[in-house]
């Protein structure tokens, strides 16, 4: 008994270890894919916020390119506040002859958006703007609108006469390309000393550079003013204008030489405003984007330059956190911890399953065994009795008779229950279904169940209700026959020491169906019981020797060869006292 219980235990300890280590391997396999699959995510978020740094810097670099094209396309004589329309073109800044018709520059009124103010520095170290220059000729009120005030233009003048020298100009002009030059060698001498994925990043970002840089500077050079012709073209070099930072402004500088004098000619950039403007047209890639002047204290910023001005692009903080979607690999991993959670379950079902079954049968076992050995005995000892002529009497001998007889039923009834489960068990049972009215079902089965009851002492009544006189069902009469005789059965085993000891056999309708109700009036089917009455193998043999004969199968049969037909057999509760099952058969129409 002890090695039985035992068994039982050495399995599920078995299954729970097996289930531990299974879940042990998902669980590591799954924090490890998690893993990779933030980092690729983390990768994804970092590769697409470089990207929109590169659509940011194109960007800008295009809203600010045609700005830049613009000053450098402007002729050097337009810095002069008018200049003769007969001079030659090195001749622009000569001082005109009398009676000449004169041009006046474009820049007398209000400079172009984003333009504070246009400068020039002459040889002399003067310098000198023509914007303004319009107030004092007492303009049109019709232009009055466009000009800047002459008081506006001394302002910012003044403030170009206090920062601006010739020295700082020519530094200017001469090492801005040189700085470029610089910025991007260091790019590329510093890939070396980085990271595979830093490498590529910054592989990219100095390819960028290059190529915006690139493209800035075929549009100036494409844009760049028709200049004197052959012959003199040396007379006049109109350089290419350099940004400059001057404190907190920006300016836009070139070195332009006329006859061999240095003229030094730009613009005062309105940063506030472009800043404001740039920021504006890239809110959408990078919220949180801001601009750095570049000067020479910060020359060591490397990476994510303007081409057109020397600008360094903040794009803010990378958000890292991960967003609530559910990826494919954290998909895959929900689809494999429910497969293997339900593949877990019914592992753990079938093998309680299969336990308990395994249980069971071993109690059919020594039930069927107990069973057996009773009836065998009575044979052995009868028998014996009666071939030896040991018993005289004429009435004893045909009492053992009828023992012998009972015995026999309740053995062959004992085997023909087993081999109809088996047979239902392998699928192997056959059906032969014809179509009766409840009235000749019932008088066709009522004989032997009648027998039986007389044989146990107890009387059976059978009633067949109004409503299902003539109604037809189709069953296997001889199937229907034999679940009867196992209720019949039951209720003399256990309702024959009842105070009433009738058996009531009744033919019922139920909605679209009918009712074939057994019942007694003995002590009835505990809760306890009634958990397990139609499992099989349900009795072992200490319980088969304490109640009445049976192994626990009949019950269980009979329900099988009711739904075998469609129809189904079941407990009813409600019915008191004693116990009470209810056959329901399909009614034919």
């Amino acid at each position: 008994m002890i090695g039985q219980m035992n068994r039982p235990v050495s399995i599920w300890i078995a299954f729970g270890l097996c289930l531990a280590l299974l879940l042990a391997a998902m669980g590591w396999l799954s924090v490890t894919a998690l893993r990779m699959d933030r980092a690729q995510a983390e990768m994804q978020r970092r590769a697409d916020f470089e990207e929109n740094i590169r659509l940011v810097l194109w960007r800008m670099d295009s809203l600010l390119t045609p700005l830049i094209v613009q000053e450098n396309a402007r002729p050097y004589f337009h810095y002069a506040a008018s200049y003769s329309s007969k001079a030659a073109y090195h001749e622009m800044f000569e001082k005109p002859k009398h009676g000449e018709m004169l041009f006046m520059s474009p820049l007398l009124l209000r400079p172009p958006s984003n333009i504070l103010l246009h400068f020039q520095s002459d040889p002399n170290g003067t310098l000198s703007t023509p914007t303004g220059f319009l107030e004092s000729l007492s303009a049109p009120k019709e232009t009055s609108g466009a000009v800047i005030s002459s008081a506006e233009v001394a302002v910012r003048m003044d403030h170009l006469r206090g920062a601006l020298s010739r020295d700082l100009l020519a530094r200017a002009c001469a090492s801005v390309p040189e700085k470029i030059e610089h910025l991007k060698s260091n790019l590329i001498a510093n890939l070396s000393q980085q990271r595979q994925t830093a490498e590529q990043q910054s592989a990219l970002n100095a390819m960028e550079f290059r190529a915006r840089n690139q493209t800035s500077q075929q549009a100036v050079e494409l844009n760049r003013p028709v200049s004197s012709p052959d012959g003199m073209r040396d007379e006049v070099i109109e350089g290419i204008m350099r940004p400059l930072w001057l404190s907190g402004d920006l300016l836009l500088v070139r070195q332009v030489t006329v006859k061999g004098q240095d003229y030094f000619q730009g613009c005062w950039l309105d940063w506030p405003g472009i800043r404001k403007m740039l920021l504006n047209n890239i809110r959408d890639l990078l919220p949180g984007a801001d601009l750095q002047p570049l000067r020479e204290s910060s020359a060591n910023q490397e990476e994510r330059l303007l081409a057109t001005l020397p600008v360094r692009l903040l794009p803010g903080k990378l958000s890292l956190d991960a967003p609530e979607t559910l990826s494919p690999i954290r998909f895959a991993l929900v689809v494999a911890w429910g497969c293997g959670l339900l593949a877990a379950s019914a592992v753990g079902i079938l093998l309680h399953e299969t336990v308990s079954l395994s249980e069971r049968r071993a109690a059919f076992v020594s039930a069927v065994t107990h069973e057996l050995r009773t009836p065998l005995t009575t044979f052995r000892m009868y028998s014996e009795m009666l071939a030896e002529d040991m018993v005289t009497d004429e009435i004893k001998k045909k009492e053992y008779f009828r023992t012998l007889s009972s015995e026999s039923n309740r053995l062959s009834h004992l085997v023909e229950n087993v081999l109809a489960y088996a047979r239902l068990e392998r699928g192997r049972a056959r059906r032969q279904l014809e179509t009766v009215t409840v009235d000749a079902l019932v008088e066709r089965v009522k004989p032997r169940l009648i027998q039986h009851a007389a044989q146990e002492e107890m009387p059976l009544h059978v009633e067949v209700a109004h409503p299902v006189h003539g109604v037809t069902v189709q069953v296997d009469v001889s199937v229907v026959e034999q679940i009867l005789f196992n209720l019949v059965d039951n209720a003399c085993k256990y309702a024959s020491a009842g105070p009433d000891k009738a058996i009531r056999l009744e033919a019922l309708p139920d909605r679209m169906d009918v009712l074939l109700r057994v019942r007694d009036h003995g002590p009835g089917i505990p809760p306890e019981g009634a958990r397990r009455l139609f499992r099989p193998f349900s009795k072992s043999a200490t319980e088969a020797a304490g109640s009445a004969p049976g192994v626990g199968l009949g019950l269980a049969l009979c329900r099988r060869l009711s739904r075998s037909m469609g129809g189904d057999l079941a407990f009813n509760p409600s019915v008191t006292p004693g116990a009470c099952f209810d056959l329901t058969l399909l009614q034919r129409f």
